[in-house]
């Protein structure tokens, strides 16, 4: 561990004096963070992330930004980006020899992760020397991210549970199982839909297919195993083709993402919603966009959950901006900011029993709204993600069996 810390310590001393927009002179020493945040001081911070939430975006505008510049006195600057393409970005740049680059943080998630490292385009390790990580993270509970080993290369950012969503003045009965909801889609044709992957709903809610189909998430548990996913592929499409029909527009289109699908359902086309943010129909709520008869539900075994991430590229031009909010993104302050569902709901990764009482006594108090389920629910239904080689199959396979007629 030791000779990881020191190869950090002395490589991005390196970085950071050569690669921030305002350099200094002096060395600054990664273990003494405040001599890191000093040097970012009156520089700006790329945040590259995806942008598909209005609520999460004037969060990340108004409430971290303000945190950032009032403390460091750095400006955040949020670029809308999919993280499949800012990773291609960085894969020509690295091709290209390209040693300084324009993105400082990233918001990344498993598939892109493991992308990322084996094609070595982050830096790091890194989570070590941030001060917030060391005090509230539990280093057992961000060892993998989709199977995938983080080894400090990325810092945990929030956590999100995967529900569905609908209005309880219009839908009596709820489906328990896949089971039920192949039947239900069968009794009320048309009202039922999904958004089409890669979109990261429509593909959440296809592993969760998968997994149904195939007995449960314990079937593919570990590492990637072909003649599991080829065994478990066949029953997936088993299942879809059968609910392919009564789907809406008979299932020959699927909405483009989980916003046109929220379009659907506010509309009255279909009667559910879905959407990996156990909050986001309390959002809509709150916003205006649904009516307060919304509600939230989960099916047996079906609170798919992760952790998200940020990480740094390996040629961010301001590698010490980047620490210093990345660390800030796992601030208390800036956690129960973000747990509030006024501003976003999504669940803390910080240990709270390692925060003060009174801190403590905060979180407890978050006001979640009538459409958040408790967390007792998501708990007990809650199933992890499977390794990230089994997305790029799934997904591969989804479009060549489910778009070929």
């Amino acid at each position: 561990m030791k000779k990881y810390w020191y190869t950090v310590v002395f490589v991005v001393i390196g970085l950071i004096t050569a690669g921030c927009s305002r350099t200094k002179s002096e060395t600054v020493d990664l273990a003494d963070f405040e001599a890191v945040s000093q040097a970012a001081r009156g520089t700006t911070v790329t945040f590259y992330m995806w942008g598909g939430s209005s609520e999460i975006n004037t969060w990340v505008d108004t409430v971290v930004g303000k945190k950032l510049q009032d403390e460091y006195a750095i400006t955040l600057k949020r670029v809308p980006m999919d993280a499949g393409i800012f990773i291609n970005k960085l894969l020509t740049e690295k091709r290209a020899g390209k040693e300084k680059g324009t993105m400082d943080l990233l918001w990344i998630n498993g598939e892109n992760f493991k992308n990322a490292r084996e094609a070595d385009l982050l830096y790091g390790p890194y989570t070590s020397v941030l001060p917030n990580f060391q005090k509230y993270i539990d280093p057992d509970s961000v060892q993998t991210d989709f199977g995938y080993p983080v080894e400090g290369y990325e810092a945990p950012y929030g956590k999100a549970y995967f529900v569905f969503e609908y209005d309880s003045s219009r839908t009596s009965v709820i489906p328990e199982n896949f089971t039920d909801l192949l039947s239900w889609v069968k009794e009320h044709p048309g009202r039922f839909t999904y958004p089409r992957p890669p979109d990261f709903t429509g593909s959440a809610f296809v592993r969760l297919a998968f997994y149904a189909a195939n007995g449960g998430y314990d079937a593919f548990a570990g590492k990637f195993s072909e003649e599991k996913a080829t065994k478990g592929l066949n029953n997936l499409f088993i299942y879809l083709k059968e609910l392919k029909p009564y789907l809406w527009q008979q299932g020959k289109v699927y909405p483009r993402d989980s916003a046109a699908l929220d379009s659907l359902f506010e509309q009255g086309e279909v009667d559910f919603s879905m959407n990996y943010n156990a909050a986001h129909a309390q959002n809509k709520i709150n916003a205006g966009q649904y009516p307060e008869s919304v509600r939230t539900f989960v099916m047996e075994q079906s609170a798919l959950y992760n952790l998200h991430f940020t990480a740094i590229p390996y040629n961010a031009p301001n590698k010490a901006a980047a620490l210093v909010l990345s660390n800030l993104l796992m601030s208390p302050e800036i956690q129960l900011s973000k747990s509030d569902p006024a501003n976003w709901g999504d669940l803390t990764v910080l240990n709270t029993k390692k925060l003060n009482p009174e801190m403590q006594k905060k979180f407890t108090s978050i006001n979640s709204g009538k459409a958040i389920l408790p967390l007792a629910v998501l708990y007990k239904e809650g199933v992890p993600e499977i390794s990230a080689e089994y997305l790029d199959v799934i997904e591969t396979a989804w479009e060549k069996e489910m778009l070929k007629e």
